[in-house]
């Protein structure tokens, strides 16, 4: 057969792995450069390639390269080639093009001018013309322009050789197959399932990874499972080689999977683990992989003498809610690893690497790679001991600490003095102590006291802006919590420590750790559950604790309705306070159980205290048409939030006029709405809630302790005018432009 030269194009950052690989494949003159490699050999070689690459993009035949300084030149170059010698007068193809630096510059011109050349080829030579199909040409011709040169190839493959056809089209996939097989190449899996290692997946949303690990395990050529090719169009296309190397595929595929050891994925998504579950049987690798909804939380190995690799490309927002703090997930994964799997190899792909450090685990080595436009990095770990590390800072001692650290003392013992005789009046032991008072020392420092009356100190640390030395940072933070140690004269395992950084929505709600240790507090004579590890967020908000205390005072007599009610600590004052009955609702299970405690710790029970797992803003629309209605209902919702469990987008500044509307139709004659947002950006639309008489209680329920930052808390009370009222006492629904009733929630 004729050797030709061919071009396989690769993701960027892989061209390496890709070169690696084709000479694994038998290929010569195989040379890496700039988006790919080059390669001889005869026909069979770019076949070889098609079918095989786990890495390639495309696998290009050049036919021609010439300087084309504009599209004219462009034009005459491509119709000065032999089209066809390569493509029926009555077949379909489409054009392709690449440029980088390029004096031709409209790439959309430049592949007209192609077309054109082809088809007045065409005509010119043979009196007719072939069609245009971009979606499954005969032949698709692939033009590179780089400054003044031009390459005119033909794409063999014919779409981009990720596409492995295993996978449906509009499927939500954010990692294409050659950058899941390049993820596992890199990782070193080929050599491990030779030696009967596991591969798990503990995050596998669609399976592509788990997929893409069958077929290296088992020798699956990734090309078989395709439908349409670029070259079995084209006429120097020679069938029955490609016949034999497709059978060759097929009977090594056969002995692979005899010989393929445990696969296993999960994910928190039964949507995704369909979605993965289709996906194998496209493969044909139905039955040959384990799939199970399950949480993260619950992974492990299947045996104590399992070993393996652990792979992981943690969600980009798509799968799990936008607002949710990714590093919550990072930290639950890393305590998974460090548990269950220690002697397991791991890689984790991210797009954002400094989250990696929450994993308490130290990466060996990495790669950099590219997801799309992302740049990303591929981690890899050996899970042993010696590599775990805790993410919490060590406080420096103070022969170390600099002046500073004397100036940050100075401002906690003056700041404890200040608040001593507030306190005791008000029987207050759980209050905010500072709160970033001095620029260098970015914490707040919330103090607690347990039913021990043990002090407990939660330390977070706002997230330095750029401009800020990372370095310089760390040891201010160190400084400041030997400081905390000190001056609190509180141990280390009774001070805690996050980082805080600004959130969206529920995310202050979201878990960072499994660990379960709830310490019991006081407030005002009640009894209340809190977990400094855990949550972002304790349980129990300080800054609403004159609005708890104004519920209390509000609520007897009244049914009481808590939206949005997270650990239930309002519906406990309400009751409490003498509230007849109280129905606390929230989307979330954990934080109902939560709630349920609180309830429980105060001698407060079912059946006159309610709690429902549920979408508020679902919820709200029911209850809009039933006759159910409540003399005080407390509405705090979060300030963003896109849950997919949730009625669409909740954005509290567009949609606040809505949603209180929505909650205000709920009140009994006379009844009273209380607004929160700690949304410190946010402004009340008072002109479309004109009928409703409001109060601002923002000052009036701003705890002393909260006195340096007034704009992170919002309060208003609301109701009806008379005017507002209907004969039966309920309010009369009203539209104010684009907000609605019920219509924007």
């Amino acid at each position: 057969m004729t050797e030709s030269g061919y071009f396989a194009t690769a993701p960027r950052h892989l061209e390496s792995l890709l070169a690696e690989e084709l000479r694994a494949l038998g290929l010569t003159g195989v040379a890496e450069t700039r988006g790919g490699a080059r390669f001889a050999g005869s026909l069979e070689a770019a076949y070889r390639a098609c079918l095989w690459s786990r890495v390639a993009n495309r696998i290009l035949w050049p036919l021609a390269e010439f300087v084309a300084a504009d599209t004219e030149a462009l034009y005459a170059g491509a119709r000065e080639l032999p089209w066809e010698d390569h493509l029926a007068r009555d077949g379909r193809f489409a054009v392709a093009l690449d440029a980088v630096e390029s004096r031709i510059d409209h790439s959309h011109f430049a592949k007209l001018r192609i077309k054109d050349a082809i088809v007045d080829r065409f005509r010119a030579r043979t009196g007719a013309r072939p069609d245009i199909d971009i979606e499954r040409p005969d032949v698709r011709v692939h033009a590179y322009l780089r400054q003044d040169r031009v390459v005119l190839s033909l794409d063999l493959s014919g779409t981009s050789l990720h596409r492995r056809g295993y996978r449906l089209q509009g499927q939500a996939a954010p990692l294409k197959e050659n950058l899941a097989a390049a993820i596992l190449l890199r990782a070193g899996w080929p050599q491990q399932a030779q030696a009967g290692a596991t591969l798990l997946d503990p995050l596998c949303g669609s399976g592509t990874l788990c997929i893409e690990g069958a077929l290296i395990a088992a020798d699956i050529a990734p090309g078989l499972a395709r439908s349409y090719w670029g070259l079995t169009g084209w006429l120097g296309h020679d069938p029955k080689l490609w016949t034999t190397l497709q059978g060759e595929a097929r009977a090594r595929r056969a002995a692979g999977l005899a010989r393929l050891g445990p696969i296993r994925g999960q994910d928190r998504d039964p949507a995704a683990i369909r979605a993965a579950r289709g996906n194998l049987e496209r493969a044909g690798l139905a039955g040959r992989v384990e799939l199970c909804c399950r949480e993260l939380g619950d992974c492990a190995p299947a045996s104590p003498d399992e070993s393996g690799l652990v792979v992981a490309n943690p969600p980009y927002g798509v799968r799990l809610e936008a607002e949710r703090d990714l590093a919550a997930l990072y930290a639950r994964l890393g305590q998974v690893l460090r548990e269950h799997f220690r002697g397991w190899r791991a890689a984790l792909f991210t797009g954002n690497p400094e989250l990696g450090r929450h994993l308490g685990v130290r990466a060996q080595r990495y790669h950099s790679l590219y997801n799309g436009p992302i740049a990303c990095r591929l981690l890899h770990f050996a899970i042993e001991e010696e590599a775990f590390f805790s993410s919490r800072p060590r406080s420096l001692p103070a022969t170390e600490r600099g002046p500073g650290a004397v100036m940050f003392a100075n401002r906690l013992r003056k700041n404890a003095k200040r608040l001593e005789k507030w306190r005791r009046r008000e029987q207050i032991d759980n209050y905010r102590l500072y709160d970033a008072d001095l620029p260098e020392y970015a914490l707040a420092v919330d103090v607690y006291a347990n039913n021990r009356a043990e002090r407990l100190v939660q330390a977070q640390e706002y997230a330095a802006p750029a401009s800020i030395d990372p370095r310089q940072a760390r040891r201010r933070l160190r400084e400041a919590l030997g400081v905390l140690q000190e001056v609190l004269e509180v141990p280390e395992e009774r001070c805690f420590f996050k980082l805080r950084q600004p959130q969206k929505g529920r995310a202050q709600y979201e878990r960072l750790d499994t660990r379960e240790r709830f310490h019991q507090v006081r407030e005002n004579g009640l009894t209340f559950l809190v977990n400094f590890e855990d949550y972002l967020d304790t349980g129990l908000f300080l800054d609403h604790r004159e609005i708890r205390r104004r519920i209390g005072q509000l609520a007897a007599g009244h049914h009481f309705l808590n939206l949005f009610a997270y650990t239930g600590t309002a519906s406990v004052y309400a009751a409490r306070g003498g509230a007849r009955s109280t129905t606390s609702l929230d989307l979330s299970r954990p934080y109902l159980d939560w709630a349920r405690r609180n309830l429980a710790l105060n001698g407060l029970a079912a059946p006159d205290h309610q709690l429902v797992q549920t979408d508020c803003l679902r919820w709200l629309e029911r209850a809009a048409r039933e006759t159910r209605r409540w003399g005080l209902i407390f509405l705090n919702p979060p300030s963003f939030s896109t849950s997919k469990r949730m009625a669409g987008t909740l954005d509290i500044q567009r949609d606040h006029v809505a949603l209180i509307r929505a909650a205000a139709q709920l009140l009994e004659r006379g009844g009273l709405l209380l607004f929160s947002t700690n949304l410190r950006r946010f402004r009340l639309d008072q002109a479309a809630l004109d009928d409703l008489e409001i109060l601002d209680l923002g000052a009036a329920t701003l705890p002393r302790d909260f006195a340096r930052t007034p704009r992170m808390h919002h309060c208003w009370q609301l109701q009806w005018r008379g005017a507002g009222q209907t004969a039966s006492g309920l309010p009369r629904p009203r539209e104010h432009g684009k907000h609605r009733t019920r219509g924007s929630i």
